[in-house]
């Protein structure tokens, strides 16, 4: 057990020979943290009895703090985010202001900005964490299914299911998000060529195995399906009709498919 009593001296500034006489005490060498609290005690002439459980208090008292924040900071995030999806399926992009959101959030107006550069920045991080549980989920799926068909109507169903649950969500991906030419571009140039990009290659996969046409391009042919599930999930949140969303998913398939012909 190391035992370190801090009496009260008077020392000239700069000057700690101390430092040295204190690296072992009781055949323990003592780190630079038990050193700097040692000469602390001894600037501030005050006396204090410390063992090695001391120190390791100090340390883990540092540490839980900054595991606490991060975490908190996370939950805040997040907080502000679905506020913001709220507020802008409720009021409008254009017409909802920051100050708006913080209090759907129950946060100060400033702390806001403490995340988000602003109003903008908040509908492009809505847009962007949506976009990739959206690609990440369909990957998965495609990986729990073995047929082309199959793994079609996968994507399908997990594409309506996460706006059918989600109206505000909903709103502001079919509708807010689509007001603005800057907001498109970034929208198609992105994530969302990602996301075509496991369609198309489900289309290709079926047709190498023979199960879908060889001379329709495989590009064209996933913006065309996935055009089908925007339209469905935009006619879902104007409808006054109260339906399932996720239920139509097999009939796009389908229709997709097996086109119009007998």
């Amino acid at each position: 057990m190391v035992i370190i009593l801090c009496q009260p001296q008077n020392r000239p500034s700069g000057h700690q020979p101390w430092r040295n006489g204190l690296r072992r005490r009781g055949g323990t060498e003592l780190s630079d943290t038990a050193i700097d609290i040692f000469g602390a005690c001894n600037q501030l002439d005050i006396g204090v009895i410390m063992n090695e459980h001391s120190f390791m208090s100090v340390t883990a008292a540092r540490r839980t703090p900054a595991l606490a924040e991060r975490a908190d900071k996370a939950d805040k995030r997040d907080a502000i985010l679905r506020a913001a999806i709220e507020t802008f399926a409720a009021r409008g992009f254009f017409n909802a202001q920051v100050a708006d959101v913080a209090r759907g959030a129950g946060v100060a107006a400033g702390t806001v900005y403490l995340y988000f550069r602003g109003k903008d920045d908040l509908l492009i991080s809505i847009f962007e964490r949506t976009m990739k549980e959206a690609i990440a989920a369909g990957r998965d799926s495609v990986a729990a299914r073995t047929g082309p068909l199959d793994r079609l109507r996968e994507i399908a169903k997990l594409h309506l299911e996460r706006l059918g649950r989600d109206r505000a969500l909903a709103v502001v991906f079919q509708v807010e998000l689509r007001q603005s030419t800057k907001f498109m571009e970034r929208y198609s140039s992105t994530y969302l060529r990602e996301y075509l990009g496991i369609i198309r290659d489900i289309i290709a996969e079926g047709q190498a195995k023979g199960a879908f046409r060889k001379q329709i391009n495989p590009t064209l042919a996933a913006k065309v399906l996935f055009g089908a599930l925007d339209e469905m999930a935009t006619n879902w949140i104007l409808s006054r009709r109260k339906y399932s969303l996720p239920a139509e998913s097999d009939a796009v398939v389908d229709l997709f498919v097996g086109g119009l012909g007998k």
